[in-house]
């Protein structure tokens, strides 16, 4: 009951006027940006980050957790109507929406992705609200070892976020702790690759970097790639009973699918979706319909897209682990404003803990409200041409750069980061570790000088705590998982690409 009567509190907080438009407006922006061919949600928070800086940390990370679900449901909007994959996560959504879309029923299949969103995040949101609290009062026993092993857990993600290369994912990692390096280091404040010159003494601004790397560097792309409208008329959004008969099983099991796995560190929803995708189509009776149409080929990927969304923030509040590039992104978004996602953020920030977890529940329900009626609306916003949009997104993303410490030397690291997420993109470079690597190698490195002070410089405090034994031991399983299934991924998006081009 304790957990109600917090959850009660939150609601009160989230529905005050500011949170409430917080909320709304994240949504809004989040669904917009998400709805533009090739803007995935990584993309989308890193170009409205800088807007949330002006605001108090309650009402900034409700608005950025209304962005991540907003883009996280606009995807689904190419995918279905220009069979343009925002991200991975939305390639199977493209088998069976593009054909309806192509047949007349794009309204139908929008309207059935944002009925299966909005399901499978809410409960999403209900398992977080009494999973997340749990897991996060058995971390409270942790000291330095724990956390070691914990950080050491948490670097097992970057598997999953590797893409296709392993190689390029941990080289990635490497340069993203490299950066962090620059500046004063953590125990001794001595210089390192600050080369005597003052601005780097305080190193590399997190804000600059993510607007630099995803923000910048996707204008860039883009404009090279002159990205077309959408030119369909999008007819009745609202399903008929019996496509709901038909989508509902498929629903049901994409969001069961999607969360289970999305409680695995590393296990993001551009592995769960194709896992639905195939567990629906080897189920039904009549699987030569997918890949033709099939309402269920998009219920459930769609399910499963915002169920692992949801549970990917119970690793990310309880244990500070980050399963996905936008929640990585979100995470930054909690250093900025000096919260340390993890075990002690229920204890010492619970107020603001309760509100985003509130705030979850409001979020789901306005997206529904907006995405169904305004689906017309966004189609439309999509004909904006890009060589009109890239440069305003530039804009922003250079005043949200200056804005945080109002130094030039930041608008300069985020163009330097946007050339280099640029270069690296257009080679196939996933970005997503070296972020990762950034925000979590300073704590790695806390936690081990912190672990050898206590041990006298001896390795095995690690190995004779039971706790980070089974940290260490458990990273180490995730990690063959991980590799499990990037491989799997990465098998079935060669598989469907060639069938599209065969066909």
């Amino acid at each position: 009951m304790d957990v109600l009567s917090h959850l009660a509190s939150g609601f009160a907080a989230a529905l005050t006027p500011t949170n409430l438009l917080m909320a709304l407006l994240g949504s809004l922006l989040g669904t917009l940006v998400g709805v533009l061919p090739g803007l995935g949600p990584t993309a989308a928070i890193a170009i409205l980050f800088p807007l949330t800086t002006v605001l108090p940390p309650v009402p900034a990370i409700i608005m950025l957790a209304g962005i991540y679900y907003g883009a996280m449901y606009g995807g689904s909007t190419t995918a279905i109507l220009l069979n343009i994959p925002g991200e991975v996560a939305s390639v199977p959504t493209c088998l069976d929406g593009y054909p309806m879309a192509q047949q007349g029923r794009g309204g139908v299949a929008l309207g059935i992705s944002a009925i299966g969103s909005f399901f499978a995040g809410t409960l999403g949101v209900v398992a977080l609200t009494f999973f997340a609290p749990f897991l996060a009062d058995q971390a409270l026993r942790f000291g330095p070892p724990e956390y070691f092993g914990l950080m050491v857990l948490a670097f097992t993600v970057i598997a999953s976020l590797s893409g296709g290369s392993l190689v390029k994912g941990f080289a990635m990692a490497f340069l993203g702790y490299f950066i962090s390096l620059v500046g004063l280091g953590p125990s001794t404040a001595e210089p390192r690759f600050t080369f005597n010159w003052g601005p780097l003494m305080s190193g590399v601004d997190l804000i600059a970097l993510i607007v630099g790397l995803y923000a910048i560097s996707e204008v860039f792309i883009g404009l090279e790639e002159a990205r077309v409208a959408i030119t369909q008329k999008i007819r009745n959004v609202f399903p008929r009973l019996a496509d709901l008969r038909a989508a509902f099983p498929a629903i049901l099991r994409g969001t069961g699918i999607g969360f289970f796995l999305g409680l695995l560190p590393g296990c993001a929803p551009g592995v769960t979706v194709f896992m639905a995708y195939d567990a629906e189509k080897k189920l039904s009776k009549h699987p030569e319909r997918f890949g033709k149409g099939a309402i269920e080929g998009v219920a459930s990927p769609e399910s499963a897209n915002n169920a692992t969304s949801s549970a990917g923030f119970i690793p990310l509040l309880a244990l500070g682990i980050p399963a996905s590039a936008p929640l990585a992104v979100l995470l930054g978004g909690l250093l900025v404003y000096g919260l340390q996602p993890g075990p002690l953020l229920f204890q010492k920030n619970p107020d603001f803990v309760w509100t985003v977890i509130a705030s979850l529940y409001v979020g789901n329900v306005i997206l529904l409200i907006l995405n169904l009626p305004l689906i017309g609306m966004w189609v439309w916003l999509t004909r904006i041409p890009y060589g009109i949009l890239g440069p305003v997104i530039l804009l922003l993303a250079f005043i949200g750069a200056y804005s945080v410490r109002n130094s030039l030397f930041d608008v300069g690291v985020s163009l330097v980061c946007g050339a280099m997420g640029f270069f690296l993109r257009r080679h196939q470079w996933p970005l997503a570790p070296l972020l990762l690597a950034f925000i979590l190698g300073p704590l790695l490195e806390k936690y081990l000088i912190q672990s050898l002070s206590m041990s006298g410089g001896s390795l095995l405090i690690f190995f004779q705590r039971g706790i980070s034994l089974a940290l260490i031991v458990g990273a180490a399983l995730l990690l063959l998982t991980s590799l499990a299934l990037v491989r799997y991924t990465s098998r079935r998006v060669k598989e469907e690409t060639a069938e599209e081009l065969a066909l």
